[in-house]
């Protein structure tokens, strides 16, 4: 299998059990995730050598974000250590018409204060085959953009194919914010992930359809994919398209498009939805196997949605599923009977 490099922040989840909301609840379930730690963990499940590179204290909290990591087989020995906290999320999980909600306590987190001279890139990618980032690590901090391009530049001396996860967030930066520094990232990256809302707000794109009323023909995608592997120099672009009917009923199928050939995936009807948080992240770990180990773009595509379909029923950030779990599902066994 192949060596891949993540970075960015891993950080400690406090989730209001089941769906109860944040002034209800007395107790937090405790996990560790986050973008690229995400995507790590589910490559490491598909047998890939997969290392994240981060920031963290030396004391037992950041020691156990370490921990989660070294649990599912992700190497951690690039993970600088010193600094102050390990970022917090507080989650509270939505049902039915009501949403979920997100909100952050990160600022001044060890990554997000690390310097460029905390890693040796050099030693980090050799022999690396791939690498692969998200918008939210340059969007934490100025720091966070610096690491993230000195880390493109590393990756592309040593010939490592680069992806990105465009992944938004307007509570950490405004459209202009973001395109002034995404757009420069660009020209490192080879595959771009991002679904119709990232790609509008960091890089300016908008595709022909109205998503928010449900519309998610392929065809609305067609020509801002032509645009932005013209203007960004891509290989391949790719997007997710999720029809959201609740916060526990969503259907999900993805775009990819090569220069040649434009594919569109199945779709999956996710109803119930157990925990959305990471879905993302499990297509983009998906969709970097699939690249890396099937025979064309269409079934890296299926095994992308595949897996994060499966995602979705999974409590926590991570996606924990195995490649043949996800085989099984992109091949037509959504029964949900039990296996014995």
């Amino acid at each position: 299998m192949s060596k891949v490099i993540t970075l960015g922040e891993i950080m400690l989840r406090l989730s209001t059990p089941g769906n109860t909301r944040f002034v209800q609840s007395d107790t937090f379930d405790v996990v560790y995730g986050g973008g690229e730690a995400n995507v790590a963990v589910s490559l490491a499940n598909y047998g890939h050598e997969a290392y994240f590179v981060s920031k963290l204290p030396t004391h037992e909290i950041g020691q156990s974000a370490v921990n989660a990591l070294r649990k599912y087989g992700v190497h951690t020995e690039h993970i600088a250590r010193g600094g102050d906290r390990v970022g917090i999320y507080f989650l509270e999980t939505g049902a039915s018409m009501r949403a979920s909600k997100v909100i952050y306590d990160r600022a001044n987190s060890a990554i997000a204060e690390a310097d460029v001279t905390d890693f040796d890139f050099d030693a980090i990618f050799e022999g690396a085959d791939w690498f692969h980032f998200s918008g939210i690590t340059p969007a934490i901090s100025k720091k966070g953009a610096e690491l993230t391009k000195a880390a493109c530049i590393a990756a592309k001396k040593h010939g490592v194919k680069v992806s990105v996860d465009l992944n938004y967030r307007k509570k950490l930066w405004t459209p202009a914010e973001a395109q002034a520094v995404m757009k420069d990232l660009m020209q490192y990256v080879d595959v771009c992930i991002g679904n119709e809302e990232d790609a509008k707000l960091c890089l300016g794109f908008e595709p022909k359809a109205n998503v928010e009323a449900g519309e998610t023909n392929a065809e609305g995608y067609y020509e801002i994919f032509k645009q932005m592997k013209e203007e960004f120099g891509f290989e391949i672009v790719c997007s997710t398209l999720r029809e959201s009917f609740s916060a526990t009923h969503n259907g999900w199928k993805a775009l990819i498009y090569d220069g040649k050939e434009f594919y569109e995936s199945k779709r999956y009807d996710v109803n119930p939805i157990i925990d959305r948080v990471g879905g993302g992240d499990s297509f983009s770990g998906g969709l970097i196997h699939g690249l890396l180990t099937k025979p064309n773009q269409g079934e890296a595509l299926e095994f992308a949605v595949a897996a994060s379909a499966l995602k979705h029923t999974i409590p926590g950030d991570f996606n924990l599923v195995s490649a043949s779990e996800v085989e099984a599902l992109a091949g037509g066994d959504a029964s949900g009977r039990v296996q014995r």
